[in-house]
Formats: C-alpha cells, sequence, structure tokens
C-alpha cells in the first residue's frame, strides 16, 4: 500500500479542524504498522497539542522500529503554544516519518525535517504535496503573503445580470448550486465577507444551511458609514455574536452600542483612498486576541463594488463565478 493513501487519510482528519485552529493549519497523524493504522489523531484546536504530539501521548504501545509515522505537514521543531513535535517523535523511538508538505513558516521550513535526520529517523516526502498545500492553502497564505486566502464568489444570469434592473435581488443559482456554494466554499472558509449594501439589499444569513455537517463561517460586513440595519439577520438573535462589522472610526455610537449589546463586535479600520485600508483589515482580522483565534482564509460574496475594490486592490486568489437561469 502506498504512502499517499496514509497521507489522504491525513487531510481527511485534518478537515476536522476547519474553523477550530484559527490561524495555525490543519494536520492530521496516523501511526502505521505493516500496512495498518494503530492510531490517528487531529490538531483539534488552536493552542492544543498538534496532531504528531496528541497521537503520541495517547498511544500506549511499544512503538516498533518498523512503525511509520504519518503527517501532512512537517512536523514543528521550536518551542510555540505548544512543544515541539520533532522531541516527542525523537522521545518514542519513531524511526520513519512520512510527510505530506514543506511547512511554509519560517521558523520550521525544513527545519522540522532536518532535526529528525539528525536524530537517524528516516523521512519521506513530500507525498501528495498539491493536495496538501490545497487544504492549508490559508495558512500558506498567512505565511507567504501576509493575509487570508482571498476567494470572491458571484452569481450571475447568462445574460451577466447581478440583479433585477431596478436593483432588488434575483434568484439566480439552482438548489444544486447552493448546496455546492455551502459546502465547498463557505464551509471551507474561516470568514464570509459582504458590504453592507448586500445586507441592506438581501438581508442575507451568511450561513452553513442544508444540513451539512460543517462549521458556519465568521460573518463579516464591511460597513464604512455604518449604514447596517439594527434588524438585519446577522445582527439579530443567534447569528449576531458570530458577526464582524468592520466600519471607520467614530461611528455612531448609539448604534454601536446597541448592536454590541447584541453581541456584534464592531471593529475599526481606516479608510485610504475611500477604501478600507487592506494591510490594516489583515492585521485585524488575523492577530489572536481573547476567544478569537484569527481566520486564515475569505469567501467575498459581494456586492460588485466590493468584488471590485479587491480586484483593484490585487487581494484575490480565486474566483468562483456561478451562472444561471
Amino acid at each position: 500500500m502506498g504512502h499517499s493513501v496514509f497521507i489522504h487519510r491525513c487531510l481527511e482528519l485534518a478537515e476536522q479542524g476547519r474553523g477550530r485552529v484559527g490561524t495555525n493549519p490543519l494536520v492530521g497523524a496516523v501511526l502505521v504498522r505493516e500496512g495498518k493504522i494503530l492510531a490517528e489523531a487531529f490538531h483539534e484546536g488552536f493552542g492544543k497539542a498538534h496532531a504528531e504530539r496528541r497521537l503520541l501521548e495517547n498511544f500506549d504501545q511499544k512503538i516498533s522500529s518498523d512503525d511509520v509515522l504519518y503527517v501532512n505537514l512537517e512536523p514543528c521543531c521550536h518551542l510555540g503554544k505548544t512543544p515541539a513535535c520533532t522531541d516527542i517523535i525523537r522521545e518514542r523511538g519513531v524511526k520513519h516519518v512520512v510527510f505530506g508538505m514543506v511547512d511554509p513558516d519560517p521558523l520550521v521550513s525544513g527545519k522540522g525535517i532536518a532535526c529528525l535526520l539528525k536524530a537517524g529517523i528516516r523521512v519521506t516526502g513530500p507525498v501528495a504535496r498539491t493536495r496538501c498545500e490545497w487544504l492549508n492553502r490559508g495558512f500558506i497564505s498567512l505565511r507567504t503573503q501576509g493575509r487570508p486566502w482571498v476567494t470572491l464568489r458571484s452569481a450571475r444570469t447568462k445574460d451577466r445580470a447581478i440583479a433585477r434592473p431596478d436593483g432588488s435581488p434575483l434568484k439566480i443559482t439552482s438548489g444544486e448550486q447552493d448546496r455546492w456554494t455551502h459546502q465547498w466554499l463557505r464551509g471551507q472558509h474561516d470568514a464570509i465577507l459582504v458590504g453592507v449594501q448586500t445586507v441592506i439589499t438581501d438581508d442575507p444569513q451568511l450561513t452553513t444551511r442544508f444540513g451539512l455537517a460543517v462549521p458556519s463561517p465568521l460573518r463579516i460586513v464591511l460597513d464604512p458609514h455604518f449604514r447596517i440595519p439594527p434588524a438585519s439577520r446577522v445582527a439579530s438573535g443567534a447569528l449576531a455574536s458570530g458577526t464582524w462589522v468592520i466600519a471607520t472610526f467614530g461611528s455612531d455610537p448609539g448604534k454601536r452600542k446597541a448592536l454590541e449589546e447584541r453581541g456584534v463586535r464592531i471593529a475599526e479600520v481606516p479608510l485610504m483612498g475611500g477604501q478600507f485600508d487592506f494591510p490594516s483589515l489583515w492585521r485585524l482580522l488575523t492577530t489572536p486576541a481573547g476567544h478569537f483565534h484569527g481566520i486564515a482564509s475569505v469567501l467575498v460574496e459581494g456586492g460588485a463594488k466590493t468584488w471590485q475594490s479587491f480586484r483593484d486592490a490585487g487581494v484575490m486568489d480565486a474566483e468562483v463565478i456561478l451562472t444561471g437561469r
């Protein structure tokens, strides 16, 4: 049985950490003996034990010299929020490690592999590198571009319309397209971002639905002049506590207080040339603070001015256009 089979299992496990790890990577680990899985684990949350450490700390059997530890990301070799994974790999007597991709973090990149090799541990990889990098595209973007991975998503008719002639909402996508969007776009990003006009016009929920077992992302509303309707769904009930409104400094203190009392978080970001300053926005969204662990990916769902601002600023990594009707 090839190495890729077990790396793919690592990826399945890693996905279970989606929405919990913040700015950390999604990582799964598998211990294999004679082609059979003995133990497995994944990185369960920001600040918690890494996948390899969690697996090896919980595995209470003696590790054989022929056992192989699989992990989709190069093991870390530095002391951060948790101890170095290379330490426990050496301590438990693992003799062969197979990894999926090199860690892009300068604190680790190649150093984890070098540390294992120096300890006499056999290291194989990268294995299924493209799939591993796609899973952690947000983490890679944070470490290489200093910002989250950004996907733009829009829907338009065959005539390229995105709304009715009067600007009112137009249902464009099919039920099948909606379900795909919720599972493979909303469910694969840490945050959904819209401009305030989308909230005013459409009053969306910005959640994952259809009974899918995927987390609902953070909801972000760009609202420079604080126009969000107090009764909008993203600012009401249970949804309020998962919504951030990005406004300019000093925006309507009375309205701000009312929204904050519901659980909405109001964050202030300066404007540059009439648009929010993206570097300031990224620092806000990728800096862990308290119970907020930062985000690594953003799905930009509209509207037209918001899409264009991201394109003009060159902060777009992928674009998905759904065509209907």
